[in-house]
């Protein structure tokens, strides 16, 4: 039983290691030109990528269902993490189908790697009977989904502030390095701007199903729709801050360092909300 834990867990992260090499390799061996962040062409994917990402992508996704001993289903702030960005590296998969977002597939793979390996350490609460109540899994499916989604949102953020950086500085005509190679490949500002603002509004849509399923899940267990806890306080602040920046840039046209300030800032309050409060529980405190 052991060994195929190691082989279910190993497997994928060794494919995610290798679909990492061949990114790095491809972008440190192209030769578009540099010119502003952002508008260097972009290559095909490398052969190991096309391939062996799916295939990792569907074996992490078996690690979900571990462990399989008494008690029911298992779930933490380990294995939310891995959700999280899992389902990030699938949404960068099939949007990169259209959009070139191979350099940000860079910044996520490592993360993954290591991310998958945690709920080794921390398999999580067994759920019990809680998980056969009938709106426990869209909830946390929900949850889970809009994680996954505004985690690209915040990818993006940061990478538009590397990008509009980047803009400022002067050419210097020296030879590009693989760092600058990278950046340069990294689709429009334009772009990132775009796909930023597609994430979010597709994050904030899940973030309001989580809180409304929250909310009658609550009260079909314990009677209330509201609970007032750490947990509920942050989702309700994060629900907050992307609804404020769609509402701005709708009204008012926010972009640029605004965005990815609120979308920085709304992330990271999303984080505590479920992800830093289990971890105080499970790590800290050592409450199960």
């Amino acid at each position: 039983m052991a060994m195929i834990v190691l082989i279910l867990f190993a497997l994928p992260a060794l494919l995610y290691g290798v679909a990492l090499a061949a990114e790095w390799r491809s972008a440190g061996q192209s030769q578009a030109p540099v010119g502003p962040a952002g508008g260097g062409a972009q290559p095909s994917d490398p052969v190991p990528v096309r391939w062996l990402l799916p295939a990792a992508l569907a074996l992490h996704a078996a690690t979900f269902a571990w462990p399989w001993d008494r008690g029911g289903f298992h779930f933490g702030f380990a294995k939310a993490l891995s959700a999280t960005l899992w389902i990030g590296l699938v949404l960068l998969w099939l949007e990169g189908r259209t959009v070139p977002l191979r350099a940000i597939r860079v910044l996520v793979l490592p993360p993954t790697i290591g991310v998958l390996l945690l709920p080794l350490a921390f398999p999580g609460t067994a759920f019990g009977e809680l998980a056969q109540r009938p709106l426990f899994v869209p909830h946390l499916l929900a949850g889970t989904l809009a994680y996954g989604v505004l985690l690209l949102a915040a990818v993006h953020a940061v990478l538009m502030l590397w990008v509009q950086r980047d803009l400022q500085r002067p050419a210097t005509g020296l030879p590009a390095g693989p760092l600058a190679r990278w950046i340069g490949g990294l689709p429009p500002l334009m772009v990132l701007e775009r796909v930023l603002f597609r994430f979010i509004a597709l994050g904030f849509v899940l973030l309001l199903l989580t809180t409304a399923s929250g909310m009658l899940f609550s009260e079909e267990v314990f009677g209330r729709p509201f609970r007032l806890e750490h947990k509920t306080v942050f989702a309700l602040l994060s629900v907050g801050f992307f609804g404020v920046l769609l509402a701005g840039r709708a009204m008012h046209g926010w972009r640029g360092r605004i965005a990815t300030r609120f979308t920085l800032g709304g992330f990271a309050v999303l984080l505590l909300a479920y992800v830093g409060t289990r971890f105080v529980f499970e790590v800290v405190l050592r409450r199960f």
